[in-house]
């Protein structure tokens, strides 16, 4: 499976008040795990930056990735960017095949 980063950037609106976030989040998530099962999550993070979360996971193609960053912006984001990633390891050896 290839592995791919979803940064997400949501409104002063969707990122609502902090104490509920939590629970907005967890249905985001139900939701994308419900529509996207074969989909494999490796971690969250919230950012101090550009964007509000980083979510980084493997899908067995782009067609499921374009899935996750479609329901992110129907779910509230107002921005949403999915970049395809290569573990360093897999990244090196293809420098030493060329």
């Amino acid at each position: 499976m290839a592995t791919f980063i979803l940064l997400t950037k949501l409104s002063s609106e969707g990122l609502g008040d902090p104490h509920k976030r939590e629970n907005i989040g967890r249905k985001w998530f139900a939701e994308v795990k419900k529509k996207c099962p074969q989909v494999k999550w490796v971690d969250h993070y919230a950012l101090l930056g550009p964007f509000d979360f980083m979510d980084i996971y493997e899908a067995p193609s782009e067609e499921e990735a374009a899935k996750v960053s479609m329901i992110t912006m129907a779910k509230g984001a107002v921005e949403a960017e999915t970049w395809t990633a290569l573990p360093y390891k897999k990244f090196v050896k293809i420098a030493k095949d060329l």
